[in-house]
């Protein structure tokens, strides 16, 4: 027996969609979920929350629009359960109300606006749910978003055993630090001294170093790693499970911050949405590898979108 999903992510800088068939629970762990529809749009939601803390009346609308469209794709495909999971823009915004009446208007769901904590686990779940068997615990997972990055250290059988959410992702960082196109070497030091001192206090808590494999999640990583391997387009299937040096990703994060966005742009595996961010992005994964002693990251393309997924194979129907 199959139960048909519908998990929808609405982080700092993108809203995403899975359609999926997930296995009955007595089908072990190792059972995977079945891709119907993945879909991603960049709708920046939390443009200037950092600044004002606030979300644009703008920014909303092109989240609701967004939004509209994958509520027609779940109601054709007849998924039975469907969770929305709404992070760091929606946590720190005064107006979340407004945000909170639109996606209840639009979806016929509430979106949940889960805690730091919540995020982690849910991240962690996705990520590791597909791991090679001879991928070596413990995990470092990290999941670096628009607004925040989740830290999870964990293994299969235990799950989650710290984990951490902190103010630094690849919209905040820019909007704070990288204004310049491209940013001048001052703002970079600016960024990473930033960066830096909030992973250093995250890595406190959670015991990251002691980490056998890091996993980096979201587009910053696994654009970052697409680039790191030359592909001509994005090809998820090559991204999936990718294991880059951190002298790759060093050379890749010089490149993107000495580049404008224009230049970005022109990158081919390049989204349209991210080319102003990349930079910020790809600093906080540099940054990480370096303060935790990692030599290498292995990107995934399942995330917290597939956690979300997951946490409906018990749930109670819509």
């Amino acid at each position: 027996m199959t139960t048909r999903v519908a998990a929808i992510d609405c982080g700092t800088n993108s809203i995403r969609l899975l359609v999926a068939d997930l296995p009955d629970a007595s089908a072990g762990p190792q059972a995977p979920l079945v891709d119907l529809v993945r879909r991603m749009e960049i709708v920046r939601l939390g443009q200037g929350v950092d600044r004002t803390g606030r979300m644009a009346p703008e920014a909303i609308e092109r989240t609701r629009v967004a939004l509209a469209s994958y509520a027609a794709d779940i109601e054709k495909l007849g998924a039975q359960r469907v969770r929305m999971c709404a992070t760091s823009a929606s946590r720190d915004a005064a107006n979340a109300d407004e945000f909170t009446e639109m996606v209840q208007a639009t979806l016929g769901v509430a979106p949940e606006v889960v805690s730091g904590d919540e995020e982690a686990r849910l991240s962690f779940t996705g990520a590791v749910r597909g791991l090679p068997t001879d991928a070596k615990e413990p995990f470092l997972v990290v999941d670096i978003g628009g607004g925040s990055t989740e830290f999870v250290v964990g293994d299969r059988a235990a799950g989650v055993r710290s984990a951490i959410s902190v103010d630094i992702g690849c919209v905040r960082m820019t909007e704070r630090h990288l204004p310049g196109d491209p940013p001048t070497s001052e703002q970079v030091a600016a960024a990473e001294a930033d960066i830096a001192a909030v992973v250093d206090r995250a890595l406190a808590v959670v015991p990251g170093r002691e980490a056998a494999t890091l996993v980096g999640l979201a587009g910053s990583v696994t654009t970052v790693v697409a680039l790191a391997r030359g592909l001509r387009e994005y090809e998820p299937e090559r991204i999936h499970h990718a294991r880059v040096s951190y002298e790759e990703v060093a050379r890749v994060t010089a490149e993107l911050l000495g580049q404008t966005r224009a230049q970005r742009l022109a990158n081919p595996v390049m989204h349209p949405g991210r080319a102003d961010v990349i930079g910020a992005g790809a600093l906080v994964l540099r940054v990480i590898m370096e303060r935790a002693g990692m030599p290498s990251v292995v990107a995934s393309e399942h995330d917290i979108l597939d956690g979300i997924a997951w946490s409906l194979q018990s749930a109670t129907a819509r």
